[in-house]
């Protein structure tokens, strides 16, 4: 045994005595030396910190290390998990010296996220302790050890200890006498690994005590038997799938069982047990679908389903025989006919129903599962169901002990569900909002939201727009230049990633390398689609010189600048020169045997001849397709988008983003082109996106505020969360008008928040109404400008304004008078800000009109104060405003209003007070109108809180109480 092994052998061995916290390293090492059979390497930490710092990323040493720190970052007690205070009592109790923390503290950092949000009702029963997931934790283990095995970060393993434990400690005790029903939505991001978050949840609760397990995935066979392969590769294992025969022997028939011949389990990169489950002390986990098949009418008899008991005069949620008993597991897509199956046999089992413990994953639950008939339309006491909706909900009805775990990204549909429908699905017990993953790409990697970066300052380096988003205009005849410009870059970046296959990453590291095409759900667009695509292959010369001065100056103006920025680390070609010899090997790896690049995924048998088959072979392929790969499914390898569809609802145009995801080592490589209307009456995608991304970050920002208990009980319930979901666009709903029937806010509080709200109104008379209301604020400004400060990067810009101070019992009646498009918009901003505990808490707003160095348009005099630049903004159709005040001004409102840290701005330091709010002015003309919009945002004193501390109030509309409202918080007094 070398030394790099036994040093490797002996922290393993140290590190196994501190299952539950850390204890003095050196003692633990020398005791294992004791008994350690060869020679004992150098032990020091010295000689650790010599290894460690020279160690690859895949040591196994530094991957112990990792995956130690990262356990005892998260696990429960004090200090409190995941700071710096933990990690500092961690180095504390293994006796570390100064230096061997810092090496640390480089090579393993703490992951800073703040874990996942946890809205949740009262009462609810802690049974999942750490004391019954150690003593239970077989299928956890493997699949922790997988994970690791697979190269995922131990920090990343870790934190997803941590939420599944969240979801699972939320369910039913499995083994608890009395049958509860909890009911949960897990919100992640599109393409961001929420199938590992359901997996350990599973995994979590088979070992806690769970005996069927149905996971429903969505309406796509392809999205089923993708996810079907992943539970069995990394949850289930060899010995399950194939009954502990040896899959190798040669004796099995490929027609009865799968993966055979797939090459991640001839690598050996499927779960290995060593046994059977059940012959290691355990109990196996049996499939009742297959990767292949959907559930069927049960070919095995019924006796699949029959749960077999230890003690069969005790019931089967009795601990003596939950732990003895084999689990069942089915991955079923949301189908009527498939399902119905599903119910009729559970039927038709003799175990009794009432004593199996059940969880239902319901992955993409706001596709389906949803009730979509209207309330209105309904007979007299009598809920009518959607097909798939019905279905769920016989079989919560069917099986009392069915706990039931919603995951999407999109959440809207579900939290619109009326929370009064105890056989409906929404999350009564529990919504978690999942953390944003390390190295994911999501909308906002694609937008430069909130930058204080002037638009004519911005660059590859700094704006993430400029850096990985390409236009696309309105087609026009036959015009194909924009989708030659994205193919071109799909062979350009292959290049690139075979070249860095040969610089570093080794042979065979980009598998996949996809590009998709996604421009309507229309089968016959489809085959349009490919055979354009197919005639610009022809033409373009991949295989010979003709590309070549094309993709060199693409190279060079394009690629290049965004890689210096961006690559992370990844080699960089010196120059086109280095990557030219491989432009023909990646054309050649894209193209069939018939010379297409194109694969198109739509079920038309006509032109769905081949598919994407990402589990058995290498996908170099442009994907052409609609609603196939517009949800759920992953797609392997993406690099270059081409989208065109548009939608009226923001729920599936997000699931539609399929370019979001992890792109590890090819990061700076990612393109989309997408299609841009500018002029257009609903605007353009780009835009949707973005309005899209900022809904979503508001509602994940709303529950991590009201997640904070207040004297121990939570702010909201997960039947309060609807109210919070907010819309910029009015012509992109939050989720089909079919599944929004619930929700009145009444309050929104928000001490130190920036409050922006953009329906103002388009009638003549109403906007003249509000100018005039504001002669009061405008009155109270201050002649001499004066520079207020914002950060850019490193340095501090500066933008000239004008200042007043106004009362707070002077601005309240400006406020109330306004007129709004939509007076709901505003009113619970209002209602806060009027309420007498909230009033008497503020003294004054300081009043700042920024003024544009640039005028957007003329400027104006207003109740004899002038001039006043006018900001030039144009409505997303509509009444709404997408927003009004630029990024750069909210550093100074926050700051005087108490909510925001000193950038060294003088002005605003001086004018920072408490009981002291801030309000900025915006004269806004729309391009094509001369009617003035006095548009304004506002921080109310951030020591503007109400006893209670609790920040909304509202209503929800509740079917159990008719048209009346129940008031969920205390209404302002």
């Amino acid at each position: 045994m070398t030394d790099e092994s036994a040093l490797l052998e002996l922290h393993r061995a140290a590190f196994g005595g501190m299952a539950t916290h850390p204890r003095n390293l050196a003692k633990a090492l020398a005791h294992q030396a004791d008994e350690h059979p060869g020679p004992v390497p150098d032990l020091g930490e010295a000689a650790l910190r010599r290894r460690l710092h020279h160690a690859h990323p895949d040591d196994p040493l530094l991957i112990l290390w990792r995956d130690r720190l990262s356990r005892w970052d998260f696990a429960a007690g004090e200090p409190e998990p995941n700071t710096a205070e933990r990690r500092a009592a961690t180095y504390e109790a293994l006796g570390l010296a100064a230096a061997t923390r810092e090496l640390l503290d480089r090579r393993s950092p703490f992951a800073r996220g703040s874990g996942a949000v946890v809205i949740t009702d009262e009462g609810w029963d802690p049974w999942y302790t750490d004391e019954v997931a150690r003593h239970h934790s077989h299928y956890w283990d493997a699949y922790r050890a997988t994970l690791l095995d697979h190269r995922w970060a131990p920090e990343a393993v870790a934190a997803l200890d941590r939420d599944t434990t969240r979801v699972v400690e939320r369910l039913a005790d499995p083994a608890c006498e009395q049958p509860y029903q909890a009911k949960g939505l897990v919100v992640g991001y599109v393409q961001s690994g929420k199938t590992a978050n359901f997996t350990g949840v599973t995994a979590k609760a088979i070992d806690a005590g769970y005996r069927l397990v149905i996971v429903l995935t969505g309406t796509i066979e392809a999205l089923r038997a993708q996810t079907q392969r992943r539970l069995d590769m990394e949850l289930v294992g060899v010995e399950n799938i194939y009954y502990g025969q040896d899959p190798d022997s040669g004796t099995l028939a490929f027609r009865d069982y799968d993966y055979l011949d797939d090459r991640d389990r001839l690598e050996g990169r499927f779960l290995k047990h060593g046994a059977l489950p059940s012959r290691l002390g355990g109990f196996d986990i049996v499939r009742l679908t297959r990767h292949q098949d959907d559930y069927q009418a049960l070919r095995q008899g019924l006796s699949a389903l029959e749960f077999e008991k230890a003690d069969r005069f005790t019931p089967l949620y009795a601990p003596e025989n939950l732990h003895r008993s084999s689990a069942r597991l089915m991955v079923v897509k949301k189908n009527a006919s498939v399902l119905k199956k599903l119910v009729k046999d559970l039927g038709r089992i003799k175990t009794e129903r009432g004593e199996i413990p059940t969880l239902i994953i319901d992955d993409e639950s706001d596709q389906a599962s949803v009730n979509t008939s209207d309330p209105q339309k309904w007979a007299q006491d009598q809920v009518q169901r959607t097909a798939i909706n019905g279905i769920i909900s016989e079989l919560l009805g069917m099986l009392p002990r069915a706990q039931y775990v919603g995951y999407t990204a999109t959440p809207f549909a579900n939290v619109f569900i009326d929370p009064a429908d105890a056989e409906d699905i929404f999350p009564k017990d529990f919504v978690i909002s999942l953390d944003r993953p390390d190295g994911y790409m999501g909308v906002a990697d694609f937008h430069d939201i909130d930058s204080t970066i002037p638009a004519d300052e911005r660059t590859v380096a700094n704006s993430a727009g400029l850096a990985h988003v390409r236009s696309v205009r309105p087609l026009h005849d036959d015009d194909d230049t924009d989708l030659r410009a994205a193919i071109d870059m799909f062979v350009l970046t292959g290049a690139i990633k075979l070249f860095r296959e040969d610089h570093g990453l080794g042979a065979g590291h980009f598998r996949h390398h996809t590009m998709l095409v996604h421009e309507s759900v229309k089968t016959h667009v489809h085959r349009d689609q490919a055979e354009s695509i197919n005639a610009i292959w022809r033409r373009a010369g991949y295989l010979g010189a003709g590309a070549q001065a094309r993709l060199r100056e693409l190279y060079e103006q394009d690629v290049r600048p965004v890689s210096e920025a961006h690559a992370a680390g990844a080699a960089i070609p010196g120059s086109y020169a280095d990557i030219a010899p491989y432009i023909g090997i990646a054309a050649m790896r894209i193209e069939d045997s018939i010379g297409s690049p194109v694969v198109v995924i739509n079920g038309d048998k006509d032109v769905e001849r081949r598919t994407a088959d990402f589990d058995r072979d290498k996908v170099w392929r442009i994907l052409v397709g609609g609603a196939k790969l517009s949800r759920g499914f992953t797609i392997e390898g993406l690099t270059v988008s081409y989208y065109r569809r548009k939608t009226l609802a923001a729920d599936t145009l997000m699931q539609m983003g399929r370019w979001f995801g992890f792109r590890k080592n090819y990061r700076d490589l990612v393109r989309l082109y997408i299609g841009r209307d500018e002029g257009g009456r609903n605007g353009d995608l780009y835009e949707a996106f973005e309005a899209i991304c900022r809904d979503e970050e508001e509602f994940r920002d709303q529950l991590r505020l009201y997640a904070e208990l207040v004297d121990g009980a939570p702010q909201v319930t997960p039947a309060q969360i609807p109210p919070l979901v907010t819309q910029r666009l009015p012509w992109l709903k939050p989720t089909a008008r079919n599944k929004m029937f619930n929700a009145e806010l009444v309050e929104t509080r928000s001490p130190g928040l920036w409050v922006e709200r953009p329906g103002y109104p388009t009638k003549a008379a109403e906007l003249r109404h509000n100018v005039e209301q504001f002669a009061p604020v405008i009155e109270a400004l201050d002649p001499a400008q004066v520079e207020l400060a914002f950060p850019v990067e490193d340095r501090l810009r500066r933008f000239p304004a004008y200042l007043g101070r106004i009362t707070n019992s002077r601005l309240l009646p400006v406020l109330r008078e306004l007129r709004w498009s939509d007076p709901s918009q505003f009113g619970p901003d209002l209602a806060y800000l009027a309420n007498p505990r909230i009033s008497a808490q503020i003294e004054d707003w300081v009043v700042i009109a920024p003024q544009l160095q640039n005028p957007d348009r003329d400027s104006v005099t207003l109740h004899g104060f002038g001039p006043l630049t006018v900001v030039s903004r144009s409505r997303r159709t509509g009444t709404q405003f997408n927003q009004v005040s630029p990024p750069p001004h909210r550093h100074a409102a926050r700051r005087i209003a108490g909510s925001g840290p000193s950038i060294g701005d003088p002005v605003a330091d001086g004018l920072a007070a408490p009981r002291r709010g801030c309000l900025l002015i915006y004269p806004t003309m729309e391009p094509d109108r001369n009617e003035l919009v006095m548009a304004f945002a506002l921080v109310p004193p951030s020591t503007a809180t109400s006893p209670d501390r609790r920040l909304v109030a509202f209503r929800a509309k509740d079917s159990s109480r008719g048209t009346a409202a129940i008031v969920a918080a205390p209404a302002p007094v």
